[in-house]
């Protein structure tokens, strides 16, 4: 297993586990639970692993993390 992503920020993680899990990639969080050990204070950043033989394809998936995003307008209709 190889570590792609650390964070403590929950909204990320939740977010990369999403693109993982879509590109295939059958990610694992790692210190979950001792983040909750803790107490909440967020010291301890969480892991996300895959497979080894995932790598590429995961860090390719994670590169949506970042990528700017179009502002959603009240006005717009649906197509």
């Amino acid at each position: 297993m190889i570590e792609v992503l650390r964070t403590n920020n929950p909204v990320r993680l939740d977010y990369a586990m999403v693109l993982l899990v879509r590109a295939g990639c059958h990610p694992f969080v790692a210190d979950r639970f001792m983040a909750a050990l803790e107490g909440g204070i967020s010291a301890l950043e969480r892991r996300i692993m895959v497979p080894d033989e995932y790598e590429q394809a995961a860090r390719q998936a994670l590169q949506a993390l970042d990528a700017p995003h179009e502002p959603h307008s009240e006005d717009e209709e649906p197509a």
